[in-house]
């Protein structure tokens, strides 16, 4: 096994100190080697061993880093992506990469010329159920799917005083879960033909999107991926249709939770504790039902596996086309909605 990868991280917020810093700290072939952040003690005293600097123009320049974890602002993953590749370090920028496709092709075709790794943090690939969801798939044990619904929704009333809450910076939800859902949909089926969606505020004095309801079309089934900040009772997490059977899953990965409460990888319970699927399918001419098992999640393995794609020299799972593809289809999404019709799904050149 090679040596560690030292990343260094920019940003020390929510998302870099709960997402990122355990689980590159924990993964077991990359190390926390330095936090850019305008909250030095904080960083310090989660990470005595790492070197403490104040913004991106420092981290750069300290000669040991081999990668950069962008997790700031939305509004700033461009600019910020694009110095790390200037530089000449490989990038992991937290989703989405960036507010256009243009910009997340531009991104992409940098990286390519430097020989460089630009990996866009989809980490939702290894949540526990929709590593099961792709098993089942993959098996053809449902038959060929004609309905597939993924919804990721909350009940937070309240808007707060936040950067994700503001329009402006490129908050909302279609930006903060959409990245997730759309790629998750992606990897299972490849690219729509078309791309149809609602997307509005319902919160009380809400100003960004906090309701988005989106349609991908495929000639052989509908893709339905649904996010809402006013879902006290939330339904199914998946539920998958076929000519052969259905699957339903409620509840969420508990990887979130559980980085939250402070647990990492590596710990026994880390990962553990998805609540099983219901699958229902033909016997035979018999229906049966029966619960199928959750996978656990594995956040771990895509820092494991940036580690061998700049070190082994084995190819990174997310690829920078299928970012572009992602904010492709964001940007079809708000145009669907404004326009209140199904767009055609073109990749951009």
């Amino acid at each position: 096994m090679s040596s560690s990868l030292k990343t260094g991280l920019m940003g020390y917020g929510f998302a870099g100190a709960t997402f990122h810093a355990p689980v590159i700290q924990n993964c077991g072939r990359a190390s926390v080697a330095a936090i850019a952040t305008g909250q030095p003690d904080k960083a310090l005293a989660d990470y005595p061993d790492a070197a403490i600097v104040p913004d991106l123009g420092a981290l750069l320049a300290l000669p040991d880093i081999e990668c950069v974890v962008i997790a700031t602002p939305n509004d700033t993953h461009f600019d910020l992506a694009k110095r790390v590749l200037e530089a000449g370090k490989h990038v992991v920028v937290d989703k989405p990469v960036t507010l256009s496709a243009a910009d997340a092709r531009t991104l992409a075709e940098l990286a390519r010329q430097k020989k460089l790794v630009f990996a866009p943090f989809h980490n939702r690939r290894w949540d526990g159920d929709f590593l099961t969801v792709r098993d089942l798939v993959a098996s053809g044990e449902l038959g060929r799917i004609t309905h597939y619904e993924s919804h990721f929704d909350r009940f937070r009333p309240a808007v707060k005083q936040r950067w994700r809450e503001e329009a402006a910076r490129g908050g909302g939800l279609l930006f903060d879960l959409g990245p997730h859902l759309i790629d998750q949909a992606l990897v299972l089926f490849g690219l729509p033909s078309t791309v149809m969606a609602t997307v509005s505020i319902r919160r009380d004095e809400g100003t960004a999107p906090d309701y988005v309801h989106l349609q991908l079309g495929y000639p052989d089934k509908e893709v339905v991926l649904h996010a809402t900040a006013l879902a006290a009772i939330a339904p199914p997490r998946f539920a998958i249709h076929g000519t052969r059977g259905s699957y339903v899953k409620c509840g969420l990965d508990t990887q979130e939770d559980q980085l939250k409460a402070g647990l990492h990888p590596g710990d026994v319970e880390f990962g553990g504790g998805n609540e099983p699927g219901l699958l229902r399918e033909l016997d035979g001419e018999l229906e049966v039902e029966r619960p199928l098992p959750t996978r656990d999640g594995e956040y771990a393995n895509f820092y494991r596996s940036l580690a061998a794609a700049i070190h082994d020299g084995v190819a990174f799972p997310v690829c920078p086309e299928e970012a572009v593809d992602v904010m492709t289809i964001i940007e079809l999404a708000n145009e669907s909605a404004q326009e209140g019709r199904r767009l055609p799904f073109q990749r951009i050149g």
